[in-house]
Parts: structure tokens; C-alpha cells; sequence
């Protein structure tokens, strides 16, 4: 199974790629994970990459396009992948279908989690984040024990500076102008599934599934 996650920021793409990727025994290819070891571990590419997350911009393409050829071509991928944040333009979506031309393969399903963008406001610009261990909570729907302190270290809750809403519309902005063009693209492939995604985790996780399945025939 060769698949791509689509959808606009918050829209739950890494929590449902970390479960289908598990369901389906292929690895989970996250730009935003590779981007986040970069900017932790201080390399030049995350001082880079840094930049234009901290502005809600995307990565550029010869930066992005670079790291994930590399991990496509790496053993674990062979058998099949869960694409998540990329591709983001129809541009690097060319490139992809050039790189899975070059191993002789291509995609199976694009998957769409579609959300209203008031929505995605709400969820993202509610996340608080810890500085010692990283957890992160959501003022309403998952608040620390003590307003604003870490239940596990008690230190002092952040908000995230593409957690803000400024950066969050920009983000959106950037989506609707680059990245959602991908949906008429892989539509005109006959690649797209689309689904809602609201309810819980696992009313997502099962429409998915299902999505996937009628597209491609596997069960997932």
C-alpha cells in the first residue's frame, strides 16, 4: 500500500497516519517528524526549515524534495508507505510520481480529511505545550490538572508560535493557495478518497479505513 494524507493543518493527518501506517504495516513518512529532528537537533537544515515554520510558510520544495527521496529509497518503504505533508503543491506531487517511477511503482490512494477551517482554528490555537517533556494540551479539550502547568514536570505551559492564530490563518492561506490544488490533481488521477474529518479519533480512524479500502480493495 502506497498512500497519501491530505488535508489542512489540524486537521488530524499525523495521528491518523501513525494509526492506518500501524494498521497497515507500512512505515509512516512524515516531513513534519524529519523537519522537527532537524530544528531539535540544531542542523543546518533545521535552522533552515525553522525559518519558514516559525512564519506558518512552507519548506521549500529543494530542501523537501531532497529528504524524501532519501527515505523512499530506504528498505523499510519498499513494501509500501503512508505519506504525510507531502506532497504539498502539485509541483512536488510531479516530482513524487517521478521518484515512484524511478522504483517502478506508484500511488494507491490519496486520502483527504476534510475539516472547516474555524474548526482547525480552534484546535490548533487551543494547543499548550510543555518545555520539559513535550506534552501538549488543549486549554478545552484536553486542559493540564492545573491551569496552565504541566501535570507531569509542573512547569509553565507555551503556546507554540504556529500555534497562534495569526500564524494559523497564514497557514491556511498558504494551504488553500499550494497544497489544495493536490485534491483536483490526484481527483483527475482517480487517486482521491475523501472524508469528514470530526467525531472522535476512532469515527475518523474507521472512515478512513473504509475510504481506503473502496478505493483500493485492500483491507485495511
Amino acid at each position: 500500500m502506497r498512500a497519501v494524507l491530505v488535508g489542512p493543518p489540524g486537521a488530524g493527518k499525523g495521528t491518523q497516519a501513525q494509526i492506518l501506517a500501524s494498521e497497515l504495516s507500512i512505515p509512516k513518512v512524515s516531513t513534519g517528524d524529519i523537519f522537527r529532528a532537524n530544528v531539535s537537533g540544531g542542523t543546518e537544515l533545521g535552522k533552515k526549515a525553522k525559518e519558514y515554520m516559525d512564519r506558518g510558510d512552507l519548506v521549500p520544495d529543494e530542501i523537501t524534495n531532497a529528504m524524501v527521496k532519501d527515505r523512499l529509497a530506504q528498505d523499510d518503504a519498499a513494501a509500501g508507505f503512508l505519506l504525510d505533508g507531502f506532497p504539498r503543491n502539485v509541483a512536488q506531487a510531479g516530482t513524487l510520481r517521478t521518484m515512484l517511477a524511478d522504483l517502478g511503482t506508484g500511488l494507491d490512494v490519496v486520502l483527504e480529511l476534510r475539516v472547516d477551517e474555524e474548526e482547525v482554528v480552534k484546535r490548533l490555537s487551543g494547543r499548550r505545550s510543555c518545555p520539559e517533556c513535550g506534552r501538549v494540551y488543549h486549554v478545552e479539550y484536553d486542559p493540564p490538572k492545573a491551569e496552565g502547568r504541566c501535570d507531569n514536570e509542573g512547569a509553565e505551559l507555551y503556546q507554540r508560535e504556529d500555534d497562534r492564530e495569526g500564524t494559523i490563518r497564514h497557514r491556511l492561506e498558504v494551504y488553500r493557495e499550494q497544497t489544495a490544488p493536490l485534491v483536483e490533481f490526484y481527483e483527475a488521477e482517480g487517486l482521491l478518497a475523501t472524508i469528514a474529518a470530526t467525531g472522535s479519533v476512532a469515527e475518523v480512524t474507521t472512515r478512513a479505513k473504509a475510504a481506503i479500502e473502496g478505493k483500493t480493495g485492500a483491507d485495511s
